[in-house]
């Protein structure tokens, strides 16, 4: 890998549950494609390695918030053809989603984005999305559902399209597979009706929770600190955390909200002001301050993690200072894995090429 990775999660206007209110767009934006690929585009132009887009089965709950979102592949499916460098990472569910629908999906996206999608494959099983279906999950299926989508995006070999005119074939029948997998849930014959993705197989993200148990090639993990706690504290923990992932094999990505001063506003006054709305309850560790502040703590924590996935407060104003005032700053003495028109997300995040199972066999 050359360098940390950068990533920002670009769901609804921002971290904080109040975000919308200070929005520079009206509500209903958030409902059109435009600006989530424009957001999508800003983040590119910042040299983010990677934008994430949230998803959940039941919509956003915040009290007198915005109770709806688009389909999170759909939101990065619009952004894909308007940008040329920017991993497009959408989350899509494993336990209650349909396996073989959510892998087609997630390869036609590489498509469209010409190699740079991304998965986070989710596990959320609570009540209310078990209500939203009539039933409970079922335990490893999050596995399943990653083991299932790796071998139908293998199904078909690079070169199992041939457009032979001559015979007037368009497949090479002996290169499209079965993968015929049985779980405990339900089995799927196969092959996937789409074609394997330019990367062979989508970088696949998954909570530190999943590790073990789900291949997962980058995992997002959490520290837990009381809120004010020093940056070596922050950073000591994360290597701790970082070292035990990646003994898995995965790449260590550090979750991180942050609000940063803007515009002559302190940040704490800022996150009080919607707070006064709202409270902020973390969900991950959260820096408040400077921008300066935050390029030194993301500087010393490259030293230990191989990424931190921003969670900025308010898209709208956060957004802008990351791209002016801190990524610029950190790349100064920084290696920052920045992604380059024509690389696949693969590359940027320096994983190794995809070999196709079934090729490599035959």
């Amino acid at each position: 890998m050359s360098g940390l990775v950068l990533g920002i999660e670009l769901d609804g206007d921002g971290a904080h549950p109040a975000a919308w209110r200070a929005a520079t767009h009206v509500p209903a934006g958030l409902l059109t494609g435009r600006l989530h690929a424009e957001r999508a585009q800003a983040a590119e132009r910042a040299g983010f390695a990677f934008a994430s887009f949230a998803d959940a089965a039941v919509p956003p709950s915040a009290p007198e918030g915005i109770r709806a979102r688009l389909d999170a592949v759909q939101r990065a499916a619009f952004a894909a053809p308007l940008t040329g460098a920017i991993g497009l990472v959408p989350e899509a569910g494993t336990v209650y989603t349909e396996p073989f629908h959510v892998a087609t999906q997630l390869a036609s996206l590489d498509h469209a984005a010409r190699g740079r999608a991304g998965w986070v494959a989710t596990a959320q099983d609570d009540p209310a999305t078990a209500s939203l279906y009539g039933r409970q999950g079922t335990p490893g299926t999050a596995a399943d559902a990653v083991e299932v989508a790796r071998r139908l995006w293998d199904s078909w070999e690079d070169d199992a399209v041939i457009r032979d005119v001559a015979t007037g074939r368009y497949l090479d029948r002996d290169r499209v597979h079965h993968i015929r997998f049985t779980g405990n849930d339900y089995s799927v014959v196969g092959p996937s009706i789409v074609p394997r993705p330019p990367q062979g197989a989508l970088p696949v993200f998954g909570g530190a929770s999943l590790v073990g148990s789900v291949e997962v090639d980058v995992a997002l993990f959490d520290v837990a600190l009381a809120a004010g706690a020093p940056a070596d504290a922050l950073v000591a923990f994360a290597a701790d955390q970082a070292t035990r992932l990646r003994s898995h094999g995965a790449l260590a990505v550090l979750e991180l909200e942050v609000a940063l001063d803007a515009a002559g506003v302190p940040a704490a006054d800022r996150v009080a002001a919607l707070d006064a709305h709202t409270p902020w309850a973390a969900q991950h560790a959260r820096f408040t301050g400077t921008g300066a502040d935050l390029a030194a703590l993301l500087a010393a924590l490259a030293s230990v993690v191989d990424g931190v996935r921003l969670h900025p407060a308010v898209l709208d104003v956060d957004l802008p200072e990351l791209a002016h005032g801190v990524l610029p700053r950190l790349r100064e003495g920084t290696p920052l894995a920045t992604p380059r028109p024509g690389d696949t997300l693969r590359q940027t995040l320096g994983l190794p090429v995809a070999v196709n199972r079934y090729q490599e066999s035959a």
